[in-house]
């Protein structure tokens, strides 16, 4: 299996197979490049939150966004919690809600 959780909150990829799942669902090196950057700087670890708000702004819809969540074994429960914080986020300053689980790169 590619993908293995570590935790229940935290899902694990490596950085090639992250790559190339963000690149078949159209995701350009620039992003791809981006997103990675942010990942290093976090110690190879991203919010879920930030990673949702990260392929919003590089134009991924909802439906690719959680076609990659379910790659990562998320359920289908919790993909949709993932997606309404974001909203939430995005409609209120509250960072206190934000949903707690992450993507490690290895």
């Amino acid at each position: 299996m590619l993908v293995a959780m570590a935790n229940p909150n935290t899902f694990v990829i490596s950085r090639i197979e992250l790559r190339r799942m963000l690149i078949a669902y159209g995701i350009t090196d620039r992003n791809i490049s981006a997103l990675f950057s942010s990942m290093e700087k976090a110690h190879r670890h991203i919010n879920i939150i930030q990673f949702v708000a990260m392929l919003d702004k590089a134009g991924i819809s909802r439906d690719k966004i959680s076609n990659i969540f379910r790659r990562l074994n998320m359920s289908d429960i919790m993909i949709s919690e993932v997606l309404n914080m974001v909203d939430e986020s995005k409609i209120v300053a509250e960072t206190g809600r934000l949903y707690a689980a992450s993507i490690d790169i290895g």
